[in-house]
């Protein structure tokens, strides 16, 4: 008999559920689900969207130069940053000097804040030229590829305006 309001409450509740909206993010159960396309079809759609797709890709010898740099210029403050906390317990347990907890938080947090800085130094220090390696520690190409980058977000700036306020007059 106690089991027979716990069924009764649960279809309650399932009932409840299918009427009340679905999130944003919850996949909707009663959308059909579109009709397959044939191999053929589908193969020729991405034969199409290929060209495009790799015309704005990033070149693959650039990538691998960016995933290089930003390993070393993200690593190895990362590393120095765990190290700390390595080198500070050394230190207090084998008493050679007092340190205190803010020395041994600030430390660590300057050099994970260098390491997360590293991340967009080995972006922007990379040589964007494919056929141009670049300098060791990429001071000119930073400079270059940061002005190329400053340059296309004040276009897109003024873009946006010029838009913005020719919808307006209309």
């Amino acid at each position: 008999m106690s089991s027979q309001p716990n069924q009764d409450s649960a279809s309650d509740k399932a009932k409840d559920a299918s009427k009340r909206d679905s999130l944003p993010f919850e996949p909707a159960s009663k959308k059909k689900k579109p009709p397959k396309k044939s191999v053929s079809a589908s193969a020729s759609a991405s034969s199409q969207v290929a060209p495009v797709a790799r015309k704005n890709a990033i070149p693959e010898v650039v990538s691998r130069r960016m995933a290089q740099r930003m390993a070393a210029f993200c690593g190895i403050p990362t590393f120095l940053g765990m190290m700390t906390f390595v080198v500070s317990y050394f230190i207090v347990k084998n008493q050679i000097y007092k340190l205190p907890n803010s020395a041994v938080l600030l430390v660590s947090l300057g050099f994970f804040g260098l390491g997360v800085l590293g991340l967009s130094y080995g972006v922007f220090s990379a040589s964007w030229d494919e056929a141009r390696e670049g300098s060791w520690l990429g001071l000119e190409e930073f400079k270059t590829n940061f002005s190329r980058t400053l340059s296309s977000w004040k276009e897109a700036r003024e873009q946006a305006r010029a838009q913005q306020s020719g919808g307006n007059e209309g």
